[in-house]
């Protein structure tokens, strides 16, 4: 059986898509300069939660922010629901999230980098940290996972294929923030189960 007929497999109480395992993938920002900040036509996936975190550290990021963010921010807040009924992140001319903001002429999240440097105690929204992984609720506590092939992507390709790196690897941390250790540990077994039989 080639990696192609590998099929859904299930993990505690998460659906697994086979690309988890089996595509490479390693974010290069100095080409891509983060373009999964300021490409698409919505905003970032968020919870009630997360809107509140984001509204409580809003003070502290808010001069890193573009003036046009700020104005959607002051007209509708930091968040909105898209035309699927989603929550999402709010957004400036329609792509840029309005948390961005700009280092050396590479996209950075303003909310990423405050708590990288320790102002902050909350990191960016999960679906950020997780992506190119996108979560979908089936309800009932049943989760799945799956790869978002995106263009803007190329590059994360190419330097995940050159480190030999997995996706589901490279994503070890937001995913253990998402599902815990214990989950992502059982992930790894089962990646491992795949390997000695030859199916990645």
């Amino acid at each position: 059986m080639s990696s192609n007929e590998l099929h859904i497999l299930q993990v505690g109480n998460v659906l697994v898509s086979p690309d988890v395992f089996t595509e490479k993938f390693c974010c290069d920002l100095e080409l891509c300069k983060g373009q999964c900040c300021v490409e698409g036509d919505a905003g970032a996936p968020v919870t009630l939660d997360e809107i509140g975190e984001m509204e409580n550290v809003l003070d502290t990021v808010w001069e890193d922010l573009s003036a046009s963010a700020q104005a959607v921010i002051d007209k509708q807040g930091v968040a909105y629901t898209d035309r699927e009924g989603e929550l999402v992140s709010s957004i400036v001319n329609g792509k840029d999230c309005v948390f961005t903001c700009y280092e050396n002429g590479i996209c950075l999240c303003a909310l990423d980098r405050a708590y990288r440097n320790g102002k902050t105690k909350w990191p960016k929204p999960i679906s950020c940290a997780l992506y190119p992984i996108r979560v979908k609720s089936f309800g009932n506590n049943l989760f799945g996972i799956n790869y978002n092939k995106w263009g803007v992507c190329k590059t994360a390709r190419i330097k995940g294929k050159e480190l030999n790196l997995p996706l589901y690897q490279f994503l070890k941390d937001p995913l253990i923030r998402r599902f815990g250790k214990e989950w992502y540990d059982e992930l790894c077994e089962v990646a491992d189960q795949l390997k000695e039989q030859g199916l990645i």
